[in-house]
């Protein structure tokens, strides 16, 4: 019988050079993984067929395009959730599944596994990472772990109840703006603008004790973190600059490194001034001159913390942290704050039932200002924001990768390593989990074989959330914060910014709704198409 040699093969020792054998191993270690990927496929394909899908635009590029970041994106997604109201699954190209959960009883698996196992899925997320760095909101594992540990007592409320002065004295110079802006009767204003500025102005002095007057005169600083957000965002709208590469040679990318460096030398200097600052005083002469000015800022903490092993965060991990306050703390909570203006401009009865709520809690007080203690004094006002939370949630989804296949309380499974779609608008206008949460219209369905009707106007009702009517509903049905362990750390300072800038502000003036109705239009955040307008004029005019 002849051998099976080398040579048969032609690979003798005369014709086979180290090369050859190397593009041989090459070959076979790259058909090995494309058997893996195969397999693991097929094992995904398995789990993924529980999850049902509408119908494909067309083969190639499965559903891209269906539900876009548009008013018209937001009401198809809508749609979705009324016809799929457990989750569904949609093909992005051929090969790229992703899974959307939009139901209370489903996402519990996902949310409430460890930080471990529920990473930030990396296209998400990841063209924030030049920017923010390891941060809570990027950050994983132990590392996460370890930082959301040390950073919990920088929202106590001991740090945060100095931070309402800081509120009320930002509201006060937005609103000092608006009067000079309504002298004459009334102004059409776009709430995000000022709400914004006004946002970002807090934050500064909340984060690092800095005051740049940004709301009165440019700031560079502010102004490179309103470029780096509308990069981020251009950016995820375009592909083929998904690609680092690609993308740091283009226009755009050498304008995000160069905000991104304006950003990280403001935050690296205020870290080693205060640095230098504790060797000269002391720790106990530094917390004792906060003491007396009643502000401990969020850098401080960020320097005094320690870890149980008793080691500090180093000035990387402490710039990360501040950098993701300022990301966060800003966009979400103009968000918020704009569309509950916009809400109560829509129900002039509930405005007025707020601003009796404001207006009975400061009677014959002199400033006017809302203090720490009357925070939970506005039970009907908490309502309301609350409520246009859940119409309007600031972020409309989050996403998440895990390391391992998480079952669902349904039985279905979603495959490791498959991006997971936590629908939070969903969430929010799904009718098995909200009563009457939009109106239904009888109009033609975009998917006759399983929707009953068109959903319309949203149905704005802040009773949902009256004590009586909490009770038996589910904790994951409102999560505009998110939950479980990868929940909004900062969602308390929020809520208390957000009290504070709606009582003043129905305090002095009166919303109304502009002639235009706004277009929804969800990004990181949920914004209005070319901003949300809206008509602003003083108290004592105009009719109730």
């Amino acid at each position: 019988m002849s051998q099976l040699s080398l040579s048969r093969l032609g690979l003798g020792p005369e014709v086979v050079s180290p090369w050859q054998l190397l593009l041989l191993a090459g070959a076979l270690w790259l058909l090995a993984r494309i058997l893996t990927q195969i397999y693991a496929t097929y094992g995904n394909y398995r789990h993924l067929r529980g999850f049902p899908q509408p119908p494909k635009r067309n083969w190639l590029m499965g559903h891209v395009g269906m539900v876009t970041p548009t008013e018209q994106g937001m009401k198809t997604l809508t749609q979705l959730i009324v016809t799929y109201p457990h989750g569904f699954m949609m093909w992005m190209g051929p090969m790229f599944p992703i899974i959307t959960l939009c139901h209370s009883d489903i996402v519990r698996s996902v949310l409430n596994a460890s930080a471990a196992v529920s990473l930030k899925d990396v296209i998400f997320y990841s063209f924030l990472k030049p920017w923010l760095g390891d941060g809570l909101l990027l950050s994983a594992g132990d590392k996460w772990s370890r930082h959301r540990r040390m950073l919990t007592p920088a929202f106590h409320f001991n740090i945060l109840k100095p931070y309402v002065k800081i509120f009320n004295d930002s509201t006060n110079i937005m609103h000092a703006k608006w009067q000079h802006m309504i002298s004459k009767g009334s102004a059409r204003l776009d709430m995000f603008e000022h709400v914004s500025l006004m946002t970002l102005d807090s934050l500064q002095k909340c984060v690092f004790s800095f005051n740049s007057n940004c709301q009165e005169k440019p700031s560079d600083y502010i102004a490179a973190i309103l470029e780096l957000s509308a990069l981020v965002v251009k950016r995820h709208q375009q592909p083929l600059l998904y690609i680092d590469l690609l993308y740091n040679l283009t226009p755009d990318g050498m304008r995000f490194r160069k905000a991104c460096n304006l950003v990280h030398k403001f935050t690296d200097a205020v870290i080693q001034k205060r640095r230098c600052t504790l060797p000269d005083q002391g720790l106990d002469d530094f917390l004792k001159s906060k003491a007396e000015n009643k502000t401990l800022d969020f850098i401080d903490v960020l320097l005094l913390v320690k870890d149980e092993d008793g080691k500090e965060l180093s000035d990387e991990d402490i710039r990360a942290e501040a950098d993701t306050f300022m990301f966060e703390g800003h966009d979400t909570t103009a968000s918020g704050l704009s569309w509950v203006l916009y809400n109560l401009a829509k129900h002039p009865e509930y405005q007025e039932r707020c601003r009796q709520e404001v207006q009975e809690l400061l009677r014959d007080r002199e400033p006017e200002e809302i203090e720490w203690d009357d925070l939970n004094q506005m039970p009907f006002l908490t309502m309301c924001i609350k409520e246009s939370m859940r119409l309007h949630p600031p972020v409309p989804v989050i996403s998440r990768c895990c390391t391992q296949d998480v079952v669902l309380p349904d039985g279905r499974v979603i495959p490791k390593g498959v991006a997971c779609l936590i629908s939070i608008f969903g969430i929010h206008h799904n009718p098995s989990v909200w009563p009457d949460p939009e109106v239904l219209p009888v109009l033609p369905p975009i998917f006759p074989h399983r929707v009953v009707g068109i959903l319309g106007e949203e149905v704005y009702d802040p009773f949902r959330f009256d004590p009586e009517n909490i009770k038996d509903r589910s904790p994951l049905a409102f999560i505009p914060f998110s939950a479980g362990p990868r929940n909004c750390i900062g969602q308390t300072f929020a809520m208390n910014e957000m009290k504070v800038v709606l009582a003043l502000t129905l305090l002095r003036f009166r919303l109304l709704p502009d002639d235009k109705e706004p277009r929804r239009q969800p990004e990181l955040i949920l914004r209005a198409e070319g901003g949300l307008w809206l008509r602003v004029e003083p108290l004592s005019t105009g009719t109730k």
